[in-house]
């Protein structure tokens, strides 16, 4: 047997024994996700908060904690790394989907609702921004780390705080079919706002971090606006005779499939490249995309429900892989996560909420707005594990962000449902043409509408 052979052999042996490794992770991810999903929707969460849960439990939180062996088994060192390629392209699939069906056709009065989303975005990073800099001023000698300066700190803790679960709160949307609604476009576009100017901030923090200067935190935020003009401005006409004949022959093949996913993956590439994580290229490629009625559905129908079963899991399951809740060291801890805690929902909640009534929205759907941004999901999770990483936080206040993580999104669904319970909010749906209307008999509803009006 000649040496090439051989070679080629043994290559083909560990492809194997990979794939005996990853095979039975991915069982597991899909089992404990539909479980803890079906958990959440019995409590009246949405589905993606049980995925959530479901991969943090999956890593050193419980599932090491009661059985090591058997987690160290699942989730191999060889198996990590194919998770994360895996989670990375799930969800950088899953917001080219949601930048696919962001729609602004069936609006009337889309400037007006452009004003309010940079409100909310604005209202949902600044209030939290300061008041989790304030804490983290408070807190400084307590929690720093040793090297890390204070305004780093600071700006960190307030980044932290400040930013949006996007992706979450894009599947809490479209499980409740509002994503084309008023509220639900509003919600997305001052989101995104939300987030991509989160990223570009920690792109200053570390940049400080790394003592890189201020020059490559600018080049950062400069490429990723060149690539939002490019992809909107050029890209974008590129690709209309592709919806164009979709839209007059009905069908959408491989042909069209390839070049679609070629653009959101590169998109996706070129954003983590410069800094700011691919999710948000992979939401820009999306709004790039034909707005052909047909050529919307034929790719939201093909691709996502194996997205969302699938390759978003695996996203949730690797965050909690890196993700421990045993940094906490004793009541003496209880006073500052108390005041992170309240630093986050106080800045979101009501930031958001108080911003949007003043502007002119209804009571209800203002809050309901703020309770939906205080949802930080494993995006926060993401963020500060960069900052562990970086060694700008440490294993304690990590674990705090982590709770604060956890309770402000299970908190999410309860206040948007207390400020719209389903009886307005399925009228507001059928105001917006989302569904058939239906009469009701109900003048409790009638009056409940009329009175979120004011």
């Amino acid at each position: 047997m000649s040496r090439s052979v051989q070679i080629a052999a043994a290559v083909t042996d560990k492809s194997l024994d990979l794939v005996l490794k990853v095979l039975p992770a991915l069982i597991v991810i899909m089992a404990a996700s539909w479980v803890c999903g079906r958990l959440a929707l019995m409590v009246k969460q949405p589905r993606v908060l049980g995925e959530m849960v479901a991969g943090v439990l999956l890593g050193p939180t419980l599932f090491g904690l009661l059985w090591p062996e058997g987690q160290k088994f699942i989730f191999t060192p060889e198996v990590k790394p194919v998770l994360y390629v895996l989670s990375t392209i799930g969800l950088t699939l899953f917001m080219f989907l949601v930048g696919v069906g962001f729609d602004h056709s069936g609006s009337s009065n889309g400037k007006q609702e452009a004003k309010q989303a940079a409100l909310l975005a604005v209202s949902g990073m600044v209030p939290s921004l300061l008041l989790g800099g304030a804490v983290g001023w408070l807190m400084y000698d307590r929690l720093s780390e040793p090297g890390v300066g204070s305004l780093e700190f600071v700006l960190f803790v307030g980044g932290a705080l400040s930013i949006t679960a996007f992706p979450m709160l894009a599947r809490i949307l479209y499980e409740r079919d509002l994503q084309n609604t008023s509220l639900g476009r509003m919600t997305l576009l001052g989101a995104s706002l939300d987030d991509v100017a989160a990223w570009c901030f920690l792109a200053v923090i570390s940049a400080m971090h790394a003592d890189a200067g201020g020059a490559k935190a600018l080049g950062t935020i400069g490429l990723s606006l060149a690539f939002v003009a490019l992809m909107l401005l050029v890209v974008r006409p590129l690709l209309k005779p592709l919806g164009d004949h979709v839209e007059r022959t009905g069908k959408f093949g491989l042909d069209q499939m390839y070049p679609v996913l070629c653009v959101v993956i590169a998109a996706g590439y070129f954003t983590d490249y410069i800094g700011i994580y691919s999710v948000f290229g992979g939401f820009v490629a999306g709004l790039a995309m034909p707005k052909n009625h047909a050529f919307r559905e034929a790719v939201l129908t093909r691709m996502m429900d194996v997205v969302s079963v699938l390759l978003l899991p695996i996203f949730f399951t690797f965050s909690g892989l890196n993700t421990r809740l045993d940094g906490l060291g004793g009541w003496a801890m209880v006073l500052p996560f108390l005041l992170i805690l309240a630093a986050a929902f106080i800045g979101k909640y009501f930031g958001c909420g108080l911003a949007l009534r003043g502007a002119g929205l209804p009571w209800r759907q203002s809050l309901a707005i703020g309770g939906l941004m205080n949802a930080r999901g494993l995006m926060i999770l993401i963020f500060i594990n960069i900052g562990l990483a970086q060694g700008i936080i440490g294993q304690e206040l990590f674990s705090m962000l982590v709770l604060v993580a956890v309770i402000t999104t299970a908190l999410a669904m309860p206040l948007y449902r207390w400020a719209l319970p389903d009886h307005i909010e399925r009228e507001i749906l059928v105001q917006e043409g989302v569904i058939a209307e239906e009469r009701t008999e109900s003048p409790v509803a009638e009056h409940e509408l009329a009175a979120s009006a004011r």
